[in-house]
């Protein structure tokens, strides 16, 4: 199978731990230093409480399937999904080398990363 081209994503201050993690082949999520809440996508203020103060905590990379749509018309059919992973934070990403049609919602899935175009690889999730 034809594999997509991904672009190189940017990192900035707030996200340039993710992507060394992601460099290093780890996935990375942040635990607010104020009400304890994991929480994903990286940012420096917790969603929750609005504390600026985090850690970033190293995440199994297992979780599970919650939705994901196949994209068969684009040029090079992809899995776009939401995983919930077993640390509780659902994020939106690529399910990857697998057969399309024999995904499932509640599929046990995990972490490997995929080469960009230049730049860091990108967290997707394959079947378990």
């Amino acid at each position: 199978m034809k594999e997509r081209k991904l672009p190189a994503p940017q990192p900035n201050a707030e996200t340039q731990a993710y992507w060394d993690a992601a460099a290093a082949g780890r996935l990375v999520i942040r635990k607010c230093g104020s009400c304890g809440k994991l929480h994903h996508y990286p940012r420096a203020v917790c969603p929750f409480c609005f504390a600026d103060a985090g850690e970033w905590q190293t995440a199994s990379g297992r979780g599970t399937i919650y939705s994901y749509s196949v994209m068969r018309r684009a040029e090079v059919p992809y899995a776009i999904a939401y995983v919930a992973l077993e640390e509780g934070v659902t994020m939106l990403t690529n399910i990857v080398d697998c057969d399309f049609d024999g995904l499932q919602i509640g599929q046990a899935i995990r972490v490997v990363f995929k080469p960009t175009e230049g730049g860091p690889p990108l967290p997707m999730f394959t079947p378990a």
